[in-house]
């Protein structure tokens, strides 16, 4: 039997995954962050409440807002949904979209597209630190 097999199993299966999981997740809130304010200065602004309506929580939205697109909230991992709309500014997918009498204003899906690649990165750099960090 090698010795230390138990210590590198032991950490392996425990230390290495918490430590993967947060730092996905601080990866994940710092791009939600970064994604919300780049979509809140591309939203076209009258009177502001469609703006405030925008931002992002860990798993389902707040009521009445309007989910656009999001992971699978039963894949087990964390879900962090980006939202946009609520009761009183429930025309964000006619901003997006556009109507028959409205051209589009694009701030949600264009936001993500510019920063999707930094943020994917960012969340692998972290976790290839922790990987790394977690060998030694």
């Amino acid at each position: 039997m090698v010795d230390g097999v138990n210590a590198l199993t032991a950490k392996l299966t425990k230390q290495i995954p918490d430590r993967l999981r947060k730092s996905a997740i601080a990866a994940m809130e710092t791009g939600a962050d970064e994604l919300v304010a780049m979509m809140k200065t591309l939203v076209p602004v009258e009177k502001g409440e469609l703006r405030d309506s925008i931002g992002w929580t860990f798993g389902k939205p707040p009521k009445g807002t309007r989910v656009i697109g999001q992971t699978d909230p039963n894949s087990g991992d964390p879900v962090i949904t980006i939202f946009a709309g609520n009761d009183k500014s429930f025309y964000a997918a006619f901003q997006e979209f556009g109507t028959v009498n409205m051209q589009p204003n694009p701030f949600f899906f264009t936001s993500w597209r510019t920063l999707r690649r930094r943020i994917r990165a960012r969340i692998t750099r972290e976790i290839n630190k922790a990987i790394k960090s977690g060998s030694v």
